[in-house]
């Protein structure tokens, strides 16, 4: 066992402190559906964006980020940094219409959007897949680390650690529902980030490493700190830098970060008191998640590389943990494990557990009200009272956690799990961002896209299992041809997003559009405007129907794009400007900090046209 007295005492007040708040902020969830999936709809915006980045504050973030770090250096977190558009996009177009469509969850959208049987279909459909199938995967995803957290700081076995934390967080998310989960997630948050800066500050004071200057000028790490890979490797510009910010971050869907908005973002933002406030939400959750965490798991990350220079090195030095969990993300609590002191060990493992628990919560809640709200009251009880949906809602809850921990054991890296999900989502995303202000789309888009990313995906990763040769130095064989694995990689990413939209596109060509009374009742709702409804909206003022007011004519979503442009550079200007301090670099930090200044005075500006639409 690791921990010592004074950490188990770190430990146990951790989780009091939790139970208390959870406690009393669970008095109200049981009476109504409302209340225990979107807290009555009444939550502000600086607690619903800090447990959205709570949400992602996941233990499984900081192995990821190692494990990028070590295989490809800084530069590529790219692949999860691009989404920052996806985000951005979201807080000014999109978050004030999922706020006007006052639905219970996203899946609710479907019938509100679009007619027939098949919307009915897409909706059961999509609360099965996403609130089971694919919620199991994430929940899995983030018990693979607390497996590998738990194993390191607590001598835990994977089976019996799961299984306490599973029952501590099923009995808080159960009990009050996601009122109970925003306070909580505003606790654990300050502990986990707190955390992560204490770890990373002591790492690198290490007399290993000895200090700052010394983790960067060192051999194993000195290669890794660029943060924009070199045009000079194409292969790597293109897989870990291009293709993110060129395709990925409109074309996939990933929970967290999906186009258009998704998920547990989209319940947040249905929980906001009003536009604004969701507005509000979204927009802090951005900034904390991409500008102020990244950097001390980097520095931890970097430092893996010095003492952990390989995997091999870290298998020789935890030989009581199975081979099978240590990849090179295991490197962070191998870290953790090596360089914290007494008591402060407790405090950065407490910090860890406090981000699994919070993603795992959050996650468990929104994917137990698709399954209450979009499957149960939808289609198996229509009568259901509030009192049943409630007790559906914490059955769910149970079995969504079972299943989530018997995958964990399966599963062997937090990459592997983000690859995955990247690749069932990839070529999507274009139409959740479109389906919004393009008539046309039906339910049948949506169907066929989510059919086509599945069934070309696995297209591809028979021809991986199949017809692949794995040669020498990073090379390999694809069904004759011989290339690089990095442009294997880009082939197959990118050919799933070309065939998926090609797919969707022509199947919205080739079915029945949306019958007018359930277009026009969602413009009126919604308001999206555009060119994408000029069609709807002509034929109506034809049949002497109005469907938008005078002053709702102007379209706001140019405005709201150039908000996303500079609240994009305004972010990353942040980002990097802190890597500039951190590598020493004066006049870049400088130059950063004028591009914040800049960025952010344009974005106020266009914001406040932008709210006086």
């Amino acid at each position: 066992m690791v921990l010592k007295t004074l950490d188990w005492i770190v430990v146990a007040a951790f989780f009091v402190v939790l139970l208390t708040i959870s406690f009393f902020s669970s008095r109200q969830a049981g009476k109504s559906a409302t209340n225990f999936f979107l807290s009555g709809r009444n939550m502000p915006w600086w607690l619903l964006g800090v447990s959205m980045v709570a949400t992602t504050f996941s233990a499984d973030t900081p192995n990821l980020v190692t494990d990028m770090v070590r295989t490809g250096g800084v530069a590529s977190n790219w692949l999860w940094w691009a989404f920052l558009l996806t985000g951005m996009l979201t807080v000014f177009v999109y978050a004030k219409l999922w706020n006007r469509s006052q639905v219970m969850t996203d899946l609710e959208f479907y019938e509100l959007r679009y007619s027939g049987k098949m919307a009915a279909f897409l909706r059961g459909f999509r609360a099965i897949y996403l609130g089971f199938f694919f919620n199991v995967m994430v929940i899995a995803s983030v018990s693979l680390a607390f497996i590998k957290i738990a194993g390191v700081m607590l001598g835990l076995q994977p089976a019996p650690a799961l299984i306490i934390a599973a029952v501590i967080v099923v009995f808080y998310s159960g009990l009050g529902g996601l009122k109970s989960i925003l306070w909580t997630d505003l606790f654990q948050f300050s502990f986990a980030l707190f955390g992560a800066v204490v770890a990373a500050v002591l790492v690198a004071k290490s007399p290993q490493i000895g200090g700052l200057s010394a983790l960067l000028s060192h051999p194993n790490v000195s290669d890794k700190l660029s943060l924009v890979p070199s045009i000079s490797q194409p292969e790597l510009f293109l897989s870990i830098f291009l293709i993110p910010i060129a395709i990925q971050w409109w074309a996939a869907w990933y929970p967290g970060a999906e186009p258009g908005g998704g998920g547990y973002v989209v319940q947040r933002m249905l929980s906001a008191k009003n536009e604004d406030h969701a507005v509000g939400a979204t927009l802090l959750f951005n900034f904390f998640h991409y500008a102020l965490r990244p950097w001390p798991w980097i520095i931890v990350g970097l430092g893996s590389l010095i003492i952990f220079p390989d995997i091999q090195s870290m298998i020789d030095r935890f030989p009581d943990v199975s081979v099978q969990y240590i990849k090179n993300d295991f490197a962070y609590p191998a870290m953790l494990r090596e360089f914290l002191p007494v008591g402060l060990l407790g405090l950065v493992v407490t910090s860890l557990i406090a981000a699994f628990m919070s993603t795992v919560a959050s996650q468990l809640n929104w994917g137990s009200s698709y399954l209450v709200n979009d499957f149960y009251a939808r289609f198996y009880n229509k009568n259901a009272t509030e009192k049943q949906k409630v007790a559906f809602g914490r059955l769910s809850t149970v079995t969504l956690m079972v299943f989530g921990v018997l995958l964990a054991l399966v599963l062997q890296n937090a990459l592997q799990a983000f690859q995955y999900l990247l690749m069932i989502g990839a070529g999507t995303g274009l139409l959740y961002i479109l389906r919004w202000f393009w008539w046309r789309i039906n339910a049948y888009s949506e169907i066929s896209a989510m059919v086509a990313a599945a069934a070309f995906s696995m297209v591809f990763i028979l021809i991986e299992n199949f017809g692949l040769t794995q040669l020498d130095n990073n090379m390999i064989e694809v069904m004759g041809i011989t290339m690089l694995a990095t442009y294997w990689n880009i082939i197959k990413f990118t050919g799933v997003v070309l065939l998926t939209s090609i797919s969707w596109i022509v199947v919205t060509y080739m079915t029945k559009p949306v019958n007018d009374e359930t277009l026009r009742s969602f413009y009126k709702k919604i308001r999206p405007g555009g060119p994408g409804w000029r069609l709807v909206v002509n034929k109506a003022k034809g049949e002497n129907i109005v469907l938008e007011k005078e002053e709702n004519l102007k379209w706001d979503v140019p405005t709201g794009i150039v908000c996303m442009i500079l609240g994009c550079i305004a972010i990353y200007s942040i980002l990097f400007g802190i890597g500039s301090i951190i590598y020493g670099r004066a006049v870049q930090s400088i130059v950063f900090v004028v591009l914040t200044v800049i960025s952010s005075l344009l974005l106020v500006r266009f914001w406040r046209k932008l709210k006086s639409f």
